[in-house]
């Protein structure tokens, strides 16, 4: 009897390994890899002076496209502007465009943006992207 336990146990991990070697990948899956934030974000001290120096560029997101980032305008562009979504700021669309799952990573060309604006945006968003 045990060897009918053995043998079956065998079948059946043979036929596992010709499943699991008849996969292939085609769907790759991007990794959230957003270093955490612990310290209380300020929207004016944080995140307007990292916004100003690497989105609100001319051409960029200055007033010619959508959200409006410069200093005057950027809380107001994100909060009221339906890219901060306070009940599941991961979802939120800022959040998304910065960290490439929603088309090309922001800020364009930045090979990984600067000042963990991520990791930045994403406490705000988390507690309660105040203007602040």
């Amino acid at each position: 009897m045990p060897n009918k336990i053995v043998a079956a146990v065998l079948i059946l991990g043979a036929i596992g390994l010709l499943f699991i070697t008849g996969c292939y990948k085609t769907t790759t899956l991007l990794v959230d890899n957003t270093p955490a934030v612990t310290k209380a974000v300020s929207f004016s001290t944080d995140i307007v002076p990292v916004l100003t120096a690497s989105c609100a560029k001319s051409g960029c997101h200055s007033g010619s496209v959508s959200p409006n980032l410069s200093s005057g305008n950027a809380w107001n562009s994100l909060v009221n502007g339906s890219f901060v979504d306070k009940s599941a700021p991961k979802n939120s669309v800022v959040y998304l465009w910065l960290t490439g799952k929603s088309g090309p990573a922001m800020p364009l060309g930045a090979s990984n943006n600067p000042s963990n604006i991520n990791g930045l945006i994403l406490a705000w968003i988390t507690q309660g992207a105040k203007n602040n």
